[in-house]
């Protein structure tokens, strides 16, 4: 017999969501076939059998997450030595898989768990089965975890709650570890200002002269387009911009990245970020799409808000916001006039980028949101 491990799917992946089996016990497969889809990090993968075989036996279901190296698959025989590279890598001798390919079919939500066993006594179970207490809902604070008779009358005091939660799956997995990280590592600085687009023509894409705007406060202050390395030790300024961008979907947040924007005039940014914007709503995006980007951008305003705390994350040190643009009273050479203002919000790591850096880029943007064209 032998066994099929998850392969290392790259980019610094640990585990994967089992989304889909395309095989059952007692199937016989052919190398390259498609054994499974697994999500991570937002994208989906199909994984192909390294070699052909009886399959006897698999592991895990779908929602299950998997750790790199953990077995997935049992067969029968194969002749072709264990494949446990990175997904698309060519062991010596061993025939190369296909290349992973995007699947667009969303993960099945997996059942929550079933609550786990509480110690108690008898007398304390009968305590508990004469006041209507489940065992399985008490916070035990005995030695070893034994759950007490004054548990027991805490719990049937407190007031009724919904005590199951639903895993979080997919994107809004990745999502809360991003937020996780970050929270845990950045120290943020934020700083806000106006931009008066009264002198944009009518049918101007905001987002494409956002993603312009950002690329003039790079090249102003190329320390907002870096990265800093975990434990602050090391920092890497980039000559391109990847421009990290924020989609809404009720799946929860992608961020897919256009690479090379300060290369993209207005017209290029928006046709690439419809191509990105489509793949995210049909799941069809890659995970080379969604990795990488240097400084990102939260264009809220299109949903409601005028400013915010953004979150920067790792190993990134810079989000631009924009709020919703609506009529304000500005001063027009000392009079009153009613403009379009863009309300703008910027955070960053202040391990990274300090104030005056910060407010510097903010300028060079509001600058250039501010020209006609």
């Amino acid at each position: 017999m032998r066994t099929f491990t998850l392969p290392d799917l790259g980019e610094g992946l640990h585990e994967a969501e089992i989304v889909a089996w395309h095989v059952s016990v007692g199937d016989s497969v052919v190398a390259d076939q498609p054994l499974l889809a697994v999500e991570t990090d937002k994208a989906v993968v199909e994984i192909p059998a390294p070699w052909a075989g009886r399959i006897t036996q698999l592991h895990g279901a779908p929602g299950d997450i998997v750790e790199t190296g953990k077995p997935l698959v049992d067969f029968d025989d194969g002749a072709a030595p264990e494949f446990t590279g990175i997904v698309g890598e060519v062991p010596a001798g061993a025939p190369a898989p296909p290349t992973p390919q995007i699947s667009v079919t969303p993960a099945p939500r997996a059942p929550v768990s079933a609550p786990g066993i509480v110690q108690a006594s008898p007398a304390v179970r009968a305590l508990a089965k004469r006041l209507g207490v489940d065992l399985a809902e008490v916070t035990p604070t005995g030695p070893g975890g034994l759950a007490t008779a004054a548990d027991v009358e805490r719990a049937a005091q407190a007031p009724e709650q919904e005590t199951e939660y639903e895993p979080l799956r997919g994107p809004r997995r990745a999502m809360a570890e991003a937020m996780t990280r970050s929270g845990a590592e950045v120290v943020p600085a934020s700083i806000t200002d106006v931009a008066d687009i009264h002198a944009w023509t009518p049918g101007t894409d905001a987002t494409g002269r956002l993603v312009r705007a950002i690329v003039a406060g790079c090249r102003a202050e190329p320390a907002l387009n870096a990265w800093l390395q975990t434990g602050a030790t090391g920092r890497r300024v980039h000559s391109q911009v990847d421009l990290g961008v924020a989609v809404d979907t009720p799946d929860g947040l992608f961020v897919p990245v256009i690479r090379g924007a300060d290369r993209l005039d207005v017209t290029a940014t928006r046709a690439r970020l419809d191509e990105l914007i489509a793949a995210v709503r049909d799941r069809s995006i890659a995970m080379e799409d969604l990795r990488g980007a240097t400084i990102t951008l939260s264009n809220f305003g299109s949903l409601g808000g005028r400013h915010a705390q953004l979150v920067v994350v790792p190993p990134q040190v810079a989000i631009l916001g924009a709020g919703r643009a609506a009529p304000r009273v500005v001063a027009v050479d000392g009079q009153p006039a009613v403009h379009r203002v863009l309300p703008l919000s910027l955070t960053v790591d202040h391990r990274a980028v300090a104030g005056g850096e910060a407010a510097r880029f903010l300028a060079a943007v509001v600058a250039d949101l501010e020209s006609a064209d």
